[in-house]
């Protein structure tokens, strides 16, 4: 059976701590075919992509600010301390582009990509520009930051944005899918990036953030995921209900998702599991997490 729960340095390509789905990727997952994630802890040399026929958004997750050049271009984005300190800038690099980039030693940098062909132009896209969406109630409250979405980016083919989930809540949930071209429903793979870590007011043995994600079969396609997270972990979701993504207790959560898929237009369409729809009737009236958004 195809592995979908890739563990921190499991699916590691130098100089990436993690190449999936990339045109260069050495991993093969078969029947993986429309998106991507590479992630990188810079040194002292700069990081090059060659250009190649997908497209690519650039996210700094930690340590600060980057420099990307593209086309003769040079771009310089603000980053962050890191994923739970608020959103950063973000760039879009079009198609057939080459990348070059460049950071402090020790900063991260997720590269999502997925392939494509119609052009669209480089785009800076600076932190408060970008929507951020407070989605749920009560303990299913979660931050969504919108950067890479239809309504926020022009793209051809993927759909990215940040989630992130304070202690104790669930989050993707109520499970749902969007694995058929159908009315209400588009398909689209999905990659689930995890960072987790420790909730500030925790003692100090608490050194271990985990979390834990859940994907399962909605069809005859066999699929079962029950997997414990923790800062690196990917979960990849070819079809099939997925959800919960669940903080537990004294650990905050993040993942970053990138999706995307070969039907005809560009939309995050999808079917809650008919067992659990019944639990976003809940959230009506309800507050949201008063912890909510992270960085204030």
């Amino acid at each position: 059976m195809t592995d979908w729960f890739y563990p921190a340095g499991t699916a590691a390509q130098a100089p990436w701590d993690l190449s999936i789905g990339g045109h260069d990727s050495l991993l093969e997952v078969p029947g993986w075919e429309h998106t991507g994630l590479r992630t990188v802890t810079f040194g002292a040399e700069p990081v090059t992509l060659e250009a190649a026929p997908e497209e690519r958004i650039v996210i700094p997750l930690a340590g600060g600010d980057v420099t990307a050049v593209v086309a003769g271009e040079t771009y310089h984005l603000a980053g962050r301390e890191s994923v739970f300190h608020g959103p950063t800038d973000m760039l879009y690099t079009g198609v057939e582009q080459a990348l070059e980039l460049c950071a402090e030693s020790g900063a991260r940098v997720a590269v999502a990509s997925a392939p494509a062909r119609h052009e669209y132009p480089v785009r800076l896209v600076r932190k408060d520009e970008a929507p951020l969406e407070l989605r749920g109630a009560g303990n299913c409250s979660r931050e969504v930051r919108n950067f890479g979405t239809p309504a926020a980016l022009e793209a051809d083919r993927f759909i990215v944005c940040e989630v992130l989930t304070p202690a104790g809540n669930w989050s993707s949930y109520p499970p749902h899918k969007h694995d058929e071209e159908k009315e209400g429903e588009t398909r689209l793979e999905e990659i689930y990036y995890f960072e987790t870590r420790v909730t500030p007011d925790a003692p100090a043995e608490a050194t271990d953030a985990i979390g834990y994600q859940r994907v399962y079969a909605s069809d005859e396609r066999p699929i079962d995921v029950n997997a414990e997270v923790r800062t690196g972990d990917v979960v990849l979701v070819p079809y099939g209900w997925h959800g919960p993504a669940m903080a537990p207790p004294g650990y905050d959560m993040y993942y970053l998702n990138v999706m995307a898929g070969p039907g005809p237009v560009r939309e995050w369409l999808i079917s809650d599991d008919p067992h659990h729809g019944w639990v976003r009737r809940q959230w009506d009236g309800a507050e949201v997490d008063a912890r909510l958004p992270f960085g204030g």
